[in-house]
């Protein structure tokens, strides 16, 4: 099975993005391109970013958009997953190609998403943020080069967060450490969500990925 993104629904800040790093935010599922799209205060200035609409629908009555179908309560489907990451690269291809950098921040299924498409071409994202997300499981032919490169990653969940299963969490909790330059936290009390204080360490965290481009691009 082959998805698309439509760009027709994505929703860019109003600067203009030329020569900018690009944020691009994925969101979870049941939720649609505006769902993140309302963070934007709490980012850094001087991003371009985009909010991309998912490109499946998920079973009714459930609203909005999804990434890939849920097949259990307790796991994911990796293909699914990949598919989808082909997809944001694609979609990648036409938007990026005169920004100075790429970073995704992804929450739920948009994490797991963002992960994979690091995953599938390390050369391309330069820092993911994964909010209450997770790694897939199995291996990938470039996960040997993340090893090696250990790029940025942002890893944010909360204690109370009953909507990724275990498994995945302990996974992931291995398999970040190995293959990123990891920092997050774990945050008491939260849900399936974001708070103000992940808000706060993620703009920190990309305040230090836009300030090395900078002195990249210097």
């Amino acid at each position: 099975m082959t998805v698309s993104i439509d760009p027709s629904v994505t929703l860019w800040s109003p600067e203009p993005r030329e020569g900018k790093p690009l944020l691009v935010l994925l969101h979870g599922y049941g939720a649609d391109e505006r769902d993140l799209f309302g963070l934007i205060p709490y980012l850094p200035e001087g991003l371009a970013v985009a909010a991309v609409g998912a490109p499946l629908t998920p079973p009714w009555p459930m609203p909005g958009r999804s990434w890939y179908a849920i097949d259990s309560l307790t796991t994911r489907d990796a293909v699914g997953i990949t598919t989808a990451a082909e997809a944001l690269l694609a979609w990648l291809d036409e938007a990026a190609a005169d920004v100075s950098s790429v970073a995704l921040l992804g929450f739920s299924q948009g994490a797991a998403v963002s992960l994979q498409a690091l995953r599938l071409q390390p050369s391309r994202i330069d820092a993911v943020v994964a909010l209450s997300g997770y790694a897939a499981p199995g291996e990938l032919p470039n996960d040997g080069v993340l090893q090696e490169q250990r790029p940025p990653v942002f890893w944010g969940r909360g204690t109370h967060d009953d909507v990724i299963p275990a498994g995945l969490v302990e996974h992931t909790a291995q398999w970040l450490p190995a293959h990123s330059e990891l920092s997050g936290r774990v945050y008491q009390g939260l849900t399936h969500s974001i708070s103000e204080q992940e808000l706060a360490d993620v703009r920190v965290f990309l305040s230090q990925w836009k300030d090395s481009v900078e002195k990249k691009t210097a």
